[in-house]
Formats: C-alpha cells, sequence, structure tokens
C-alpha cells in the first residue's frame, strides 16, 4: 500500500480480507495520506437499540487508518492501537470512515478517522472519532 499503489490495487487488498468481505466494505478513496472506507448499513450490524454496534464503527476506523498509512508506509503494517469516542448513536444507510494520516515516523503512523452515517437524503451525521497508531512490521 505505497504511493504507487492505486485505488484498484488497494481494492484487491480489502477484498483478500475475509471480514470485510462479510461485512460488505468498499474502499472509495486512497491515496496521498487518506483513505475512505464505505458500507451499507444493514439489520445485521445493529445493536440491540438499532445503531449501528461499535465492534462494526472499531472496524471501519481500524481498517480506514490503515489503508491510510499505507498510502504513506507501504503494505508491511498492522495496527498497535486505537481509541474510539462515539460521540451519538450511528444510524442511516451508509457508513463513511474517514481516514488520514496525522504523522508518519519510519516505525509508526499516526492517523484520525471521522466515522459519519450518512442517511437516505445524502445527510452526513458525524458519530464516532477515532486515533490510531499503526505500525511498521
Amino acid at each position: 500500500m505505497s504511493d504507487s499503489l492505486d485505488l484498484a490495487s488497494a481494492r484487491k487488498v480489502l477484498a483478500a480480507q475475509p471480514f470485510s468481505a462479510l461485512l460488505g466494505a468498499r474502499l472509495t478513496a486512497f491515496g496521498k495520506g487518506a483513505a475512505t472506507l464505505e458500507l451499507d448499513i444493514r439489520g445485521e450490524l445493529l445493536q440491540q437499540f438499532g445503531y449501528v454496534h461499535g465492534g462494526v464503527l472499531g472496524y471501519a476506523a481500524d481498517n480506514a487508518s490503515a489503508f491510510a498509512a499505507g498510502t504513506v508506509a507501504g503494505p508491511r503494517l498492522t495496527t498497535s492501537g486505537l481509541t474510539i469516542d462515539f460521540l451519538r448513536p450511528a444510524r442511516g444507510e451508509l457508513l463513511r470512515a474517514r481516514a488520514e494520516v496525522v504523522r508518519a515516523g519510519r516505525t509508526r503512523v499516526v492517523c484520525r478517522c471521522d466515522l459519519i452515517t450518512v442517511d437516505g437524503q445524502g445527510t452526513e451525521t458525524l458519530c464516532a472519532v477515532s486515533q490510531g497508531a499503526i505500525a511498521v512490521t
């Protein structure tokens, strides 16, 4: 996942992740220190109150951040830490995770990610924010 890897190639990397395929995740942007991951919100991804489960939000933040890190540090990465703050219940039709590199070091890349839901009218709502450290292996 270096600068020479394009969106189509990065999508192949995502497709090779069985859990991402199970969730139906899509990479919609990739490059220059940023990545966007999206998935359709469906009943199987909700918790008992009808909101997107926090584990799904955590997955989206983790994977979007790792792809953003990959644009500057290459493909040999693993998440070494992630924090997430849930701001409001996540509900809508689409979950969008927009991640960007904050700082790229030799052994670690720090990223932040906004988790946004999109309703049927296209209105975006920020529902969570995260920061993660991605280790270069």
